[in-house]
């Protein structure tokens, strides 16, 4: 029987640690910082036009992770700017991609209407 209370007086000892840890956790300033400027770059990639619900997604994860903050849930903070960070650089990404292929698809064309050109001048010769 003693065993057992000391034994739960050990796992109350833990378990109020990791409490009192977990409430004097710092706020995810870097976690934050990292996701605004993520969402920043994403906008002058332009994501907003070309890769709009990735741009979205990353700016509500940076909302909720700020009123996490002001509830003082960092951890969930944390993974939420975090996740943010990551949806931006991905609307980042795909913006670029957008741009890229529009860019492939002007050079196709341009290669098609110079052959055609050159065809058509040495059918007329």
């Amino acid at each position: 029987m003693m065993h057992y209370r000391i034994r739960t007086i050990c796992m109350l000892g833990i378990t109020a640690a990791f409490a009192v840890g977990c409430a004097t956790e710092n706020p995810p300033t870097a976690q934050l910082a990292a996701a605004n400027t993520a969402i920043t770059d994403a906008s002058a990639a332009g994501a907003p036009e070309l890769a709009p619900s990735d741009l979205s997604t990353a700016r509500d994860k940076l909302s909720r992770a700020n009123t996490e903050v002001a509830s003082k849930d960092y951890r969930e903070a944390s993974r939420l700017a975090t996740e943010a960070e990551v949806d931006a650089r991905l609307a980042q990404s795909r913006a670029s991609a957008v741009r890229s292929q529009k860019a492939a698809s002007t050079v196709q064309d341009d290669v098609r209407v110079l052959r055609e050109e050159l065809n058509r001048q040495q059918t007329q010769q």
